[in-house]
């Protein structure tokens, strides 16, 4: 069952990622108004680099059970607490509550920790 919920956090964080890409890509920046151009495209690639961790941090907590280290299950558990619990928290307190982004954050911080 740890495995389990190890691996739905997984799934779970590469999906959250997802959804975090697209939405940039398709919602905040045809939107936004940065200046100077260079900016813009600056803090783009910024956005989409935590994408891209997200997915590797996800295929990290899918393929954890595979792995024959008890250290590296507690190591990489504790990191994506640290990394998806400052997420959410970052993104309740910036929306005020009112995106379902850090939701979706703390879903995959308990299947972790439930996991552990």
């Amino acid at each position: 069952m740890r495995d389990l919920l190890l691996q739905g956090a997984g799934l779970g964080a590469i999906i959250v990622a997802l959804i975090h890409g697209i939405l940039g890509e398709t919602k905040v920046f045809p939107r936004a108004r940065i200046e100077p151009e260079r900016l813009r495209t600056l803090i783009r690639l910024v956005w989409q680099a935590s994408t891209v961790a997200w997915i590797g941090c996800g295929v990290l907590l899918t393929t954890v059970p595979w792995m024959d280290s008890a250290a590296a299950r507690h190591w990489i558990v504790i990191t994506m607490f640290g990394v998806f619990g400052f997420s959410a928290c970052a993104n309740a307190w910036a929306t005020r509550g009112r995106h379902f982004g850090w939701v979706a954050l703390s879903a995959v911080v308990a299947m972790a920790v439930a996991g552990y």
